[in-house]
């Protein structure tokens, strides 16, 4: 009974209640297209595509080749890594800068996540003849 009288007595502004934790979960194929949707809005630039036997055994089902994410749930941040191909006279360094910013404005905005990181690969050289099938590919 005096415990009852003890918490009758007690005010609610003595109770200290945890702050509240929000979970969310984002599959890394939502970061992929949110990085596949920034690179094709970027001139210049062509995705890696995969092989035929990559067709063949439905491996471009599951996962978007070229892009990478890793996420640190502790940090609340995640690490891209992008394969891209460029088209032979653009400068390198800009062209990096402009994907890097790109990929972290849209995934800050969408995500709410930091970006710790964007590592841009640049993998081959787009001829003339071969930026006109790239175009058809995608």
């Amino acid at each position: 009974m005096k415990n009852l009288k003890k918490m009758v007595e007690l005010d609610s502004k003595e109770i200290t209640l945890p702050d509240t934790t929000y979970i969310r979960d984002i599959e890394g194929r939502v970061f992929q297209g949110i990085v596949l949707r920034c690179l094709d809005k970027i001139e210049g630039i062509g995705f890696i595509c995969g092989t035929l036997i990559d067709s063949i055994l439905g491996r471009e089902a599951e996962k978007i080749k070229g892009i990478y994410v890793e996420q640190d749930q502790k940090n609340h941040s995640i690490f891209i890594k992008v394969e891209v191909n460029i088209k032979y006279g653009i400068s390198i360094p800009e062209k990096s800068e402009e994907i890097q910013n790109k990929i972290i404005e849209e995934i800050t905005n969408l995500t709410g996540l930091h970006v710790s990181g964007v590592h841009v690969i640049f993998k081959d050289l787009i001829a003339e003849k071969k930026e006109e099938e790239q175009e058809i590919v995608s």
